[in-house]
């Protein structure tokens, strides 16, 4: 038997990107990933509305971060 390469579930999201987005109120950022955008989301700290289409791309999926 030999040992898995990666951790259950990593085909399902390997493809995935990673965003952070500033909240327009308060600054504070949050991390949205690429299969959330059909979901609203708030800022944890204020509770404001984010619009994710004014987000940064962060990581990807596979990425190596020196």
């Amino acid at each position: 038997m030999s040992t898995p390469q990666h951790c259950p579930g990593y085909q399902q999201f390997k493809n995935l990107k990673s965003f952070i987005c500033k909240c327009p109120q308060c600054g504070k950022e949050k991390e949205i990933f690429s299969d959330e955008f059909d979901r609203p989301h708030v800022c944890n700290e204020c509770g404001k509305p984010i619009d994710f289409s004014r987000c940064t791309l962060s990581g990807e999926a596979g990425s190596v971060t020196p």
